[in-house]
């Protein structure tokens, strides 16, 4: 039995790039920033300072970028439809109070839409640090995007399928109840998803699903991981706002291992094609959360096989390979995999 499931996940591997890949487009792409609080102190690995955010919000007011919502840059993406050059979405996740008091205005003066990804539990609970079901609600009404951030805030791929396939219908039923819909677009809680969650989120009729590690939309095709650049106060330096949102994405194709959550050979065997006529890949450089820069080999003029020399962690590794454009800019490709022993 667990043979023929991991068959079906095998296949379901294969045809998901086909199944949820956008058709080809030459320039749609897009960088999507995740925040969680704002001006909290004792929070570093959340928290970004109200300094911080100011001046993000200035830097997108230059004239450089264009802000778009999530649903549109989805949109587009889906349809195959080419994106303003620079394209940015902003995101904030849990829904704590911060964001309303703090975040929410600033965003409102500047003009800029932005989503917010709800676990539907704590503001259920009315818990002090987050905000209500009131102002949740204003904030839709107002035309801020609302998306799913699951109830509990729950650790998905330690959670069985039945558990987890419960707790997502239940969290959608208090967004119909005080919300009078679903969200259409889904955050994995601590950017956390396999191929099994990944296709249970696919099949809940969600348009899309957002990840935590870093890289641009429009790498690989795949509407149901797409990266955020995480923005804190030990990242949230102006310096590194600017790189990420002037990213360009690394297009590849054929990403191996497929499956986000690693159960067997550890470290895996990492690898994608480049597509796209992007040149340059003897200068392509990859670093890993658990060991720094890792060897990066190509097997033909497009195949890159990263080789990691050290196990990966139990938990959360992420994997950023980079490679810096003739325009100064950086092409970036992000993978986040999470090792479990089983």
């Amino acid at each position: 039995m667990f043979r023929r499931r991991k068959i079906r996940l095998a296949l379901y591997a294969l045809a998901i790039f086909t199944a949820v890949a956008p058709p080809a487009m030459a320039d749609a792409s897009a960088v999507v920033f995740q925040y969680h609080r704002f001006g909290e102190t004792g929070f570093t690995s959340t928290n970004i300072t109200i300094e911080q955010f100011e001046a993000h919000l200035k830097e997108l007011e230059s004239g450089a970028y264009n802000v778009l919502s999530l649903p549109d840059i989805v949109d587009a993406m889906r349809r195959g439809a080419s994106l303003p050059e620079r394209t940015v979405g902003i995101s904030a996740d849990d829904a704590y109070l911060s964001v309303y008091t703090v975040a929410w205005p600033r965003l409102k003066e500047a003009g800029f839409p932005f989503t917010l990804f709800v676990g539907t539990e704590a503001v259920d609970l009315g818990l002090k640090s987050y905000m209500n079901w009131r102002q949740i609600r204003e904030m839709a009404d107002a035309g801020v995007t609302i998306g799913h951030h699951m109830a509990s805030h729950p650790h998905m791929l330690a959670a069985a399928a039945g558990s987890n396939r419960r707790e997502l219908a239940e969290a959608t039923q208090r967004f119909v109840e005080k919300l009078g819909s679903k969200p259409e677009l889904f955050a994995y809680p601590y950017g956390e998803t396999s191929l099994a969650v990944r296709k249970l989120i696919m099949e809940d009729g969600f348009s899309a699903a957002f990840g935590q590690h870093s890289g641009v939309i429009g790498g690989d095709g795949d509407l149901y991981f797409l990266p955020r650049f995480s923005m804190s106060e030990k990242y949230g330096a102006l310096s590194r706002f600017r790189l990420a949102a002037n990213a360009l994405p690394l297009t590849v194709t054929e990403v191996t291992p497929p499956d986000p959550l690693i159960t067997g050979n550890n470290p895996p065997a990492v690898g994608f094609t480049v597509t796209g006529g992007i040149k340059g890949l003897e200068r392509l450089n990859c670093f890993s959360s658990h060991e720094g820069k890792v060897r990066v080999i190509r097997l033909a003029d497009t195949r890159v096989e990263v080789r990691l020399g050290e196990p990966l962690p139990k938990g959360r590794t992420r994997l950023n390979c980079t490679l810096l454009a003739a325009d100064g800019r950086w092409r970036w490709l992000g993978r986040q995999f999470y090792f479990s022993a089983r």
